[in-house]
């Protein structure tokens, strides 16, 4: 079974030349040279489309040529890369546009974003890069291990412990510039613990760094010589950091930011400036640079998992277009493809959101002593009333210190809402099922057993 798809004529010139002269009158031939070029195809996918060796080869050809006049060029550390805006690029730009970077709307209300929202995109995207790069766990343990803030048990949760931090990390360095010692830190946090500690944090001292299927040895990319890693690392910063608007800047030398942050992604993995744990780096940087650019909804979308579930096109994106004389364009049109997916995903999380919020408003209209995160705190274990939670595990959730979390859980105890019992050394809160919230009216608060709890109960963890 073949793995790596072929690579394409190198002397395709010589292909339209020939082609010119015989196909030229072809309404058929014109017409799928229209077709694929518009889905922008890869040699490889036209073998099963064309089965004339000839007719392939000028229909390439002509693809080719037809790509290369309406090229957008961009050069990185002796790295030439070329991109097309092809329909389907142009259209995810407008989407990514229209909603990640303004106020989001569901049914023309604005959704207010909580902290719990952004905690839970972290930890799915945290989830998500980790079992993208290996990691064997289920979705359910690793979200149970981040919310509750256990130690992770082996390889794989602390992958998923790395990936969460590092994200975390990234939202807080946001606004600050890309440098060395930047990226060598993201590295040490998404690497920890996982990788040999000789590598964590510093780049490759020798080319035995291949992109390898780890099931048959098959050799997927080798990267660029160890001694080319300094240099490109700080074109790489400079390209990064380099504003697109602006006096200094010309019309021409513009990149839309998405489209940036997607091609620093693909120069990372193709550099492979270190021994392990690339993918996870070059992830992190395009979060970065979104954010940074004030596309704030990114934070709350989990691309790994839209990556995970095809797995197979983000290797071949990577190879389509280093087989093409890095025509990115094919990792362009996949990740916006991915980009969009995900914002399907999280639009459809926000509808729900939004009845969840009517929920938590009904909750403070009925309850009129608790703030609106205590509400949302009742809301959540109303919903999930066969669970049981803890103060660290409702400080992980809700994004508060422990103090805050514990005086929230104490304060509706102490309006009877929940139930608060220790087993062992731990105290876990449930709610109370026999509290006839939904019917009955406020309650008063309970200020003597309030301040009695809070008197009673450590204040650390």
């Amino acid at each position: 079974m073949q793995k790596l798809p072929e690579k394409p004529p190198v002397k395709w010139d010589d292909a339209w030349n020939a082609g010119n002269v015989k196909f030229s009158e072809d309404e058929a031939f014109q017409k799928a040279v229209s077709e694929y070029n518009q889905r922008y195809l890869f040699w490889d996918e036209l073998k099963f489309r064309v089965e004339d060796p000839e007719r392939r080869k000028a229909i390439w050809a002509l693809m080719k040529f037809l790509r290369v006049m309406r090229y957008e060029r961009t050069r990185i550390a002796k790295l030439s890369l070329s991109y097309s805006f092809i329909p389907e690029i142009v259209k995810g730009l407008h989407t990514i546009d229209r909603y990640l970077s303004g106020t989001i709307q569901i049914h023309n209300k604005t959704i207010r974003m909580e902290q719990s929202y952004i905690i839970n995109s972290l930890m799915e995207e945290a989830i998500a890069s980790s079992i993208l790069e290996g990691a064997a766990t289920t979705r359910k343990a690793a979200k149970e291990m981040l919310r509750k803030g256990r130690k992770p048990k082996n390889h794989a949760e602390q992958m998923i412990l790395n990936n969460y931090e590092v994200m975390r990390f990234i939202r807080v360095k946001r606004d600050t510039p890309l440098t060395k010692e930047l990226i060598l830190e993201i590295h040490r946090i998404v690497t920890k613990g996982t990788i040999d500690e000789a590598y964590v944090g510093k780049f490759r001292t020798e080319n035995d760094v291949v992109v390898v299927d780890p099931g048959d040895g098959t050799i997927f990319h080798t990267p660029p010589d160890h001694a080319e890693i300094e240099g490109f690392i700080e074109q790489f910063c400079k390209f990064a950091n380099r504003k697109e608007e602006g006096s200094d800047r010309a019309a021409g030398d513009f990149i839309h930011p998405v489209i940036k942050g997607i091609i620093l992604h693909y120069l990372f993995g193709y550099f492979h400036p270190f021994n392990d744990g690339n993918g996870r780096t070059a992830r992190s940087i395009f979060y970065w640079y979104v954010l940074s650019q004030g596309y704030w909804l990114f934070e709350y979308m989990a691309i790994s998992r839209i990556l995970l579930k095809s797995k197979k096109k983000y290797g071949l994106a990577y190879l389509y277009t280093e087989y093409d004389d890095n025509d990115i364009t094919y990792f362009l049109k996949y990740n916006i493809s991915c980009i969009i997916q995900a914002l399907d995903d999280l639009l459809g999380y926000l509808e729900r959101k939004q009845s969840e919020q009517n929920a938590t408003n009904a909750i403070i209209t009925k309850i009129r002593d608790i703030n609106p995160r205590q509400a949302t705190i009742l809301r959540h274990m109303m919903e999930h009333s066969d669970e049981y939670f803890t103060i660290k595990q409702i400080s992980q959730m809700f994004g508060v210190v422990y103090q805050t979390a514990r005086t929230d859980l104490l304060h509706l105890v102490s309006l009877e809402y929940l139930i608060m019992e220790q087993r062992g050394r731990e105290f876990i809160f449930i709610f109370n099922e026999h509290s006839e919230l939904w019917e009955q009216k406020a309650k008063p608060v309970k200020k003597d057993k309030l301040q009695s709890l809070l008197q009673d109960f450590p204040d650390t963890e």
